[in-house]
């Protein structure tokens, strides 16, 4: 599993970074948090508003921060997408 924050490091990126890194911990996965900094890299994305939430590659939020608990379902899902 892949998880990337877009965004280019204001306070709400690094929230919603704090959040995902959070929720792995409490789910005990072993997946690193990935930040997206460059704009190129961003735009690929086609979001409107940071800080952005992808997970294996789709985009789960953008311009707004999900809590830790909203993010640990989202991991849930999409790991039950995989397995399934």
């Amino acid at each position: 599993m892949k998880i990337q924050i877009l965004g280019t490091g204001c306070a709400r990126c690094k929230t919603l970074t704090a959040n995902a890194e959070q929720a792995v911990r409490d789910l005990g996965l072993k997946t690193e948090v990935e930040k997206v900094t460059e704009i190129r890299e961003i735009m690929k994305f086609q979001i409107l508003m940071t800080p952005g939430l992808v997970i294996d590659g789709k985009v789960k939020a953008a311009g707004r921060i999900p809590s830790p608990e909203e993010i640990k379902q989202m991991l849930l899902e999409t790991e039950g997408q995989n397995n399934g």
